[in-house]
């Protein structure tokens, strides 16, 4: 197992919850809104939930904001950028972008699990520019090439 990354959490407003993390081997833990009164996201709309929360997240490392399943599964609710990012040198409120791809309005209250956040090492790759590629067998096959 690598080492841990040490995050620095800074509590903006009263009412913030710290990330949870919900189970033994939980791969990320869980963010909450926090926000003053409930918000309603009708079917096919987004509202920006803020958190409550600001990171510093040593160098080297990201944020990645991810959906948490069980409201994707029971409500069709998701997350607009997903996965989102926090840069390390980030530093304003975390808000997540939830969207409602289900059949009826769902409800945001205070508190509300809405999203996860993992803590993922980065590599930052090198780009150069080149008149060729090398060859491969799919070549420019695109979307639905590879198969089914």
């Amino acid at each position: 197992m690598t080492e841990k990354p040490h995050v620095k959490i800074k509590i903006l407003r009263d009412g913030a919850v710290p990330p949870g993390i919900m189970s033994a081997h939980s791969a990320g833990a869980d963010l909450s809104a926090c926000i003053g009164e409930n918000i309603d996201i009708g079917p096919g709309e987004w509202r920006k939930i803020p958190t409550g929360l600001s990171f510093e997240i040593p160098a080297g490392f990201e944020g990645e904001i991810r959906p948490r399943s069980g409201l994707a599964a029971k409500y069709g609710i998701t997350l607009l950028n997903s996965p989102g990012t926090i840069d390390a040198d980030y530093r304003g409120e975390v808000n997540v972008i939830v969207v409602n791809h289900g059949k009826g309005p769902f409800t945001i209250a205070n508190g509300d699990r809405i999203a996860q956040i993992l803590i993922r090492p980065i590599s930052r790759a090198e780009f150069e520019i080149v008149e060729e590629l090398t060859e491969t067998t799919r070549g420019e096959g695109g979307f639905g090439s590879s198969g089914r």
